[in-house]
């Protein structure tokens, strides 16, 4: 038995929901002012501010991504990779692989990296099923909202994979702000019900605070609430909607009780299933260059 859970009392019932309510008011507390995620989020959030700026130069931005290496290094890769580099012409250099990516894929590969650290922050050893699945989850997701919107060339398929990605940002954060409380950090177990029932209202909070286009965020809202499916892709919604359905939905948080959920993804697979080769392409491509 671990150490810490041997002398940590053992708080069950009204003891337990309490410390679950206690993390939400944190929250809550937190979000309404300043955001603080590990320090590694600071630079992410410094080159996305240079990423927005429309008078920045292209090796303006390059010069500024460089003095982040493993974010340099990631993008290098991923400019170079199958999905990426269909002429098969190797770029050596960050202004290339900013040009062949674009800025949405820049900005999606420097937030992957962001969640990867927030799985390795100290105290989330307790949760490395949970978030393993969840990655894996959101990989896919984007991976599948890059293909759905490439057949609507109204939507900007890099905008889509960005979204994709964030799109369970709450749950990520949630699994961060849990390890501060000993309770909840030794329990794993008590921590997915809260995830389950509030991950899409912070999600959408945090996404907020951190500044991330309306249309993004708009399009994360209720993802994993069950609605009429479209019977085309119609915009970022749709799209969100559909890759986090394809790629396992709610089912991630409570398997066992979601029959009309599985349903409705069982229908969605079926209706996109000429797509999947090609999701599961770019999932694996992602999942390779991003982690």
């Amino acid at each position: 038995m671990d150490i810490n859970k041997r002398n940590d009392p053992d708080k069950t019932g009204d003891a337990l929901k309490a410390q679950r309510f206690q993390m939400l008011a944190d929250i809550a507390k937190e979000l309404s002012g300043e955001v603080v995620f590990p320090t590694y989020f600071d630079a992410v959030l410094r080159l996305r501010k240079i990423l927005q700026d429309p008078e920045q130069s292209i090796a303006n931005l390059a010069k500024a991504i460089s003095a982040e290496p493993l974010i340099s290094a990631k993008l290098l890769h991923l400019a170079n990779s199958v999905a990426f580099n269909a002429t098969g012409q190797e770029i050596r250099d960050l202004k290339s692989a900013i040009i062949r990516l674009g800025l949405n894929t820049v900005q999606t590969a420097a937030l992957s990296i962001v969640m990867t650290q927030l799985m390795r922050a100290k105290g989330m050893a307790e949760f490395s099923e949970t978030t393993h699945v969840l990655w894996e989850h959101s990989i896919q997701t984007s991976a599948a909202a890059y293909v759905l919107a490439a057949e609507n060339p109204r939507l900007n398929r890099d905008e889509a994979m960005l979204a994709g990605l964030i799109h369970d940002l709450g749950a990520f954060y949630m699994l961060y702000r849990a390890t501060q409380y000993d309770e909840l950090r030794h329990r794993p177990d008590t921590i997915k019900y809260l995830i389950a029932q509030w991950h899409e209202s912070i999600g959408v909070s945090l996404l907020n605070a951190l500044g991330l286009p309306d249309e993004i965020v708009d399009a994360t809202i209720d993802h994993d609430h069950l609605r009429r499916s479209p019977p085309n892709i119609r915009n970022l919604s749709d799209v969100v909607y559909v890759a986090n359905m394809l790629s396992g939905g709610h089912l991630e948080w409570e398997p066992d009780e979601q029959t009309e959920l599985a349903a409705e993804i069982a229908a969605l697979n079926e209706q996109f299933s000429h797509l999947r080769p090609a999701i599961d392409t770019l999932a694996n491509e992602l999942r390779g260059t991003l982690k």
